[in-house]
């Protein structure tokens, strides 16, 4: 069942269209991931769904009823932003528990929930201790333990890791995942950070100029992007205008494997890093190598044909070539997408 459905959703602001009839479904206990440049909509939906910004033209639901007029403290929604927004002159225990006494909740209650809470977020007994003393990470985990004080139908979070340094945002992303499936929350993230919306989601929705460009699970969406733009912004470069006969597409770096099934004609094509193989040059399309980038566990060799744009190869540690090489480039098929549209 869907916690929150959005139908044909559009807000304007002017002749702008910062939402352009987005129909979204997130079910219950799911983790969503939207993501997209700046401007694409992202935030403006969150704010629509939290009843922070009037809708132009179609309905949010959340548990099947029409949100139309429901005011934002009436919607049983968290709220975390990327500033945390933490009340500077309450201690740890007066941000958490905020919306406890909103709620009335009684004094024992809200003062048992507040201890579980810091404790589920790595901060136990810190109820006394001043925000301000607190480093980035630590304000980071108030503010989720603030948002999730109240036990929200629909947690939704607004570059909740924007401001800490990456290091610690590989680390808490993993901890917010794990804490999310053991409380059975249901959540509407907004990012612009790749990595932190793969790793956190059960699905990712990829936005463009206020509308979906993609939406699928995090492997779907990484493995087979749906078009040029999609790919680019993920960051894949390998992009060639290609005619597609059979099983072999034709194209400036030459002979390309498709997948079985591709429909023939003019298509362009995505060719994944981990699909350009490197070869002898005898073996393969001349290239020579322009650059490297050390990417932890591999390296991303940038390649130079004779003709046709760059390519970029995801080669071991041990086996990259030094800027300058000359080697050949094969192509593996289960690594070539066809792309749809722009």
């Amino acid at each position: 069942m869907s916690l929150l459905r959005l139908d044909g959703v559009t807000v304007r602001f002017g002749e702008r269209a910062a939402l352009d009839a987005v129909d979204l479904e997130v079910a219950e206990h799911e983790t969503v991931c939207v993501l997209g440049p700046s401007g694409s909509g992202k935030s403006t939906l969150l704010r629509v769904v939290a009843g922070l910004q009037r809708a132009d033209a179609g309905r949010v639901f959340l548990s099947g009823n029409d949100q139309g007029g429901v005011p934002t403290h009436r919607r049983e929604v968290g709220l975390m932003f990327q500033d945390h927004q933490l009340f500077p002159q309450r201690d740890v225990g007066g941000n958490v528990g905020f919306g406890l006494r909103m709620r009335k909740t009684g004094r024992a209650e809200a003062e048992r929930r507040v201890a579980e809470l810091l404790d589920m977020v790595g901060l136990p007994g810190a109820q006394r201790r001043s925000v301000a003393a607190l480093s980035g990470g630590e304000q980071q985990r108030v503010a989720l333990a603030r948002a999730l004080a109240p036990r929200p139908r629909l947690l939704m979070l607004d570059e909740p890791l924007g401001q800490l340094d990456r290091s610690l945002r590989e680390r808490l992303v993993v901890e917010l995942r794990e804490l999310f499936g053991r409380l059975g929350t249901t959540v509407l993230a907004v990012t612009h950070d790749q990595g932190e919306a793969f790793a956190l989601a059960d699905r990712v929705v990829v936005m463009r100029d206020g509308r979906i460009a993609q939406a699928g699970t995090s492997l779907e969406v990484w493995q087979r992007p749906a078009s040029e733009f999609v790919a680019r912004f993920l960051g894949f470069d390998n992009v060639v205008e290609a005619t597609v006969s059979g099983e072999r597409a034709d194209t400036v770096w030459g002979k390309v494997p498709v997948p079985a099934g591709t429909p023939e004609g003019r298509r362009r094509l995505l060719v994944r890093p981990a699909g350009v193989r490197l070869a002898p040059v005898v073996d393969g399309l001349p290239c020579t190598v322009t650059g490297r980038t050390f990417r932890g566990d591999h390296v991303v060799v940038l390649l130079r044909p004779a003709d046709g744009p760059e390519l970029e190869a995801a080669c071991g540690l041990r086996d990259a070539p030094d800027v300058g090489d000359r080697v050949g480039v094969v192509f593996r098929a289960d690594d070539v997408v066809v792309l749809g549209g722009s």
